[in-house]
């Protein structure tokens, strides 16, 4: 599964595309994730994910423990990314 993974940029609505390798589609939610054993507690990731591909990044990092909450990605803030 870790082939479906992509980069994510929150910086503006135009970025706002889909995580998932190979996927260009507008993305509409925010799969929040920390790894502790890199991040420091406050640090939000943040994978960008279409209705089609919320699931499969979310159970992605949730399978490791990683992740914090799946939310619109209107909801976004500046601590995000």
């Amino acid at each position: 599964m870790s082939d479906v993974l992509g980069a994510a940029s929150v910086s503006g609505a135009a970025d706002h595309v889909c995580s998932a390798k190979g996927c260009g589609a507008p993305a509409r939610h925010a799969v929040v994730w920390n790894n502790p054993k890199l991040h420091k507690p406050e640090r939000r990731k943040v994978w960008l994910a279409c209705d089609e591909h919320e699931k499969s990044l979310a159970d992605f990092v949730a399978m490791r423990g990683f992740l914090i909450e799946v939310v619109p990605v209107e909801a976004l803030t500046d601590a995000d990314g």
